[in-house]
């Protein structure tokens, strides 16, 4: 039987007070506030020592948890943290556990709590998300399969510089091929990154983009002078399907860590913003822990191509079809009529196959579409200065279908 309800603190002063008064043994005392001695000798002791305050309840909690982080170990995880503000608790133990092996780290939820008891984390706003896509791509299997480029939108420095870095990442590994800020946005300044990226790592079979310039056109097949410079490179070029940017994913998120490591807020030069992204690009492929790659960093799981680049740009050659060559308004001629194809093929062979009263037209790897005819004679285009039908599937759009496996 324990103290009676009432409360608690006010019955304990009524015990002391009765002891003071000393007009009933101590264990009657006891008896009638229906507490044992030792609970009685317990705050009577207490009363003694520290007054009212005493007869206060106090914390349970151990002084001292076996299982608490060591403070050693606690401020090493602060380091990392402060260092790279953007990483969690996953990719700070991660790379721990790379730097110092043999040490026990702690779980990555107590060094979450760790990071918000010292105020280091941001509570975000959960938003509702629809579910995302299970297909990959499904050519993606192995580095240097397909490789994603892109422009990071512009940003201005602090001395009032444009600032817009052209990205380029192999897909499977994730690797940071080239991140470099450009003076313009066009296929000259960007071929050139191209070919030096070529001539390091080696040749890709698919180069993946959005569809906006210099990686396509409005012209049959959506090649560009860019795009056309791939395929005689050895490189077939793909494109996501129009405002669906989850396509490229991997390339996107890439392009928000960029964002908060290097452009937010900006550098206050141009030569101190290029140098952030040296920096950057060497710290996301060779220290940053990737959770997708089991942790690992891109340089781990990233290889060189096997398919060398020589520098020499190769037109397509066609074995079982008939060949024109585009002239320079960008149309061929074919059965004494001429046929606008696209102003990006000037000077380069297309191939024509003859099947069901039509003419498929085709630049290496890419369909650009039909030439209709009857009659011996061309059908008139639609649209004024078109010779060529729309064809959906010109050039690869979106994840390719993959078979169920059973």
């Amino acid at each position: 039987m324990g103290w009676k309800e009432t409360c608690t603190v006010e019955e304990r002063m009524r015990f002391m007070v009765a002891v003071e008064k000393g007009e009933e043994s101590f264990a009657a005392i006891c008896r009638r506030f229906g507490v044992s001695r030792r609970i009685g000798y317990k705050w009577l002791a207490r009363f003694e020592e520290e007054g009212a305050a005493g007869l206060l309840d106090r914390s349970r909690a151990p002084l001292h948890h076996p299982q608490a982080i060591a403070p050693d170990l606690a401020e090493r995880c602060l380091e990392v943290r402060r260092a790279h503000p953007t990483w969690g608790p996953v990719k700070v133990r991660a790379y721990l556990e790379r730097c110092t092996p043999k040490t026990d780290w702690p779980a990555a939820s107590t060094i979450g709590e760790l990071f918000d008891r010292e105020g280091l984390t941001v509570k975000r706003r959960l938003r509702r998300r629809s579910p995302p896509s299970s297909a990959p791509f499904a050519h993606c299997e192995a580095a240097n399969d397909v490789w994603c480029i892109d422009f990071k939108g512009w940003f201005l420095t602090g001395d009032g510089e444009r600032c817009e870095p052209l990205t380029i990442t192999d897909a499977h590994s994730r690797y940071l091929l080239r991140c470099q800020a450009l003076p313009h946005t066009d296929a000259d300044h960007v071929w050139p990154v191209l070919d030096a990226a070529f001539r390091e790592f080696g040749l890709p079979h698919y180069m993946r983009s959005d569809n906006g310039s210099p990686f396509a056109s409005r012209g049959a097949g959506g090649l560009s002078k860019l795009s056309v410079k791939l395929i005689k490179a050895g490189v077939t070029p793909e494109r996501i399907a129009p405002g669906k940017p989850q396509q490229n994913g991997r390339h996107e998120r890439m392009h928000l860590t960029l964002l908060q490591e290097v452009a937010n807020p900006p550098a206050h030069s141009m030569r101190e913003q290029l140098k952030r992204l040296r920096a950057f690009q060497q710290l996301y492929n060779e220290e940053r822990p990737h959770q997708a790659l089991g942790n690992a960093t891109p340089a781990e799981r990233y290889q060189a191509s096997t398919r060398r680049f020589d520098g020499i740009l190769r037109s397509p050659e066609y074995d079982d079809q008939e060949v024109r060559w585009v002239r320079h308004n960008g149309e061929i001629k074919l059965d004494g009529k001429f046929v606008y194809i696209n102003a990006a093929l000037v000077g380069e062979p297309v191939g024509l196959a003859e099947s069901d009263g039509c003419w498929t037209v085709s630049y290496g790897p890419i369909m650009l579409g039909t030439i209709a005819y009857r009659s011996d004679e061309l059908r008139k285009p639609k649209r004024k200065g078109c010779g060529l039908g729309d064809n959906a599937a010109r050039c690869p759009q979106g994840p390719q279908p993959q078979q169920q496996q059973t």
